[in-house]
């Protein structure tokens, strides 16, 4: 898996170019939300974000695609690592919503890391609610990474592609998280990893109830 930006600090396995890598994308990331923020997203040119990094724009492009994508790391890093994890899940006889849920909180647990990451997201949350080209590219992340998931859920499950419940299962998951990052990003006076964490498995709670509630 590509090394991301849950950390500040590089794991040791990392080789020195890799660590050297994500200290780039770090400061990519970090420099860009802290820019954006400031500035706006449409006033600050790549050039600009390349300089103040003192990196080319090759360099750029080698960790990521686009200014949006740039913007859209820190929650990309989460998702990126539940694809991945997804392709080693134990099933068992356990529902595949269950499993999901579970493999979404230990995702979410490895992107702990002295409160760096959630300040990104929140960062990257604000821009995206006045950026339309930033809201664009998440959407078309998450299909893309949602038909990833899916596809692998297809295929170590051994069913038919046309199967809708895998998508349905984790479309849930994917709701549930957005719910539970809009309650937490709406609270400023809870915004750290823990709050975020506890938000979820509130929202995964209530599932059950919000698939059958009707009004009286």
């Amino acid at each position: 898996m590509t090394a991301d930006i849950s950390s500040m600090s590089a794991p040791e396995t990392l080789s020195l170019r890799e660590r050297k890598k994500l200290r780039t994308r770090t400061a990519l990331v970090d420099t860009a939300l802290a820019l954006f923020t400031e500035r706006g997203f449409d006033g600050v040119t790549l050039d600009e974000l390349c300089e103040a990094v003192e990196v080319s724009k090759r360099t750029f492009f080698r960790n990521f695609a686009s200014k949006e994508q740039v913007a859209s790391a820190p929650l990309e890093a989460l998702w990126n690592g539940l694809r991945d994890d997804v392709e080693h899940l134990s099933f068992g006889g356990a529902p595949v919503l269950e499993v999901l849920q579970e493999a979404l909180l230990v995702a979410l647990a490895r992107m702990d890391d002295s409160g760096a990451w959630v300040t990104r997201v929140r960062r990257s949350r604000e821009l995206a609610e006045r950026t339309p080209s930033i809201t664009a590219y998440g959407l078309q992340y998450c299909d893309r990474t949602s038909a990833a998931i899916e596809a692998t859920l297809q295929r170590r499950l051994g069913l038919d592609p046309a199967d809708p419940r895998p998508r349905l299962a984790l479309d849930l998951v994917v709701a549930s998280f957005h719910a539970a990052l809009r309650a937490w990003t709406a609270n400023p006076g809870t915004s750290t990893h823990a709050a975020l964490a506890a938000e979820l498995r509130s929202v995964f709670a209530v599932l059950p109830g919000a698939l059958t509630f009707s009004m009286a």
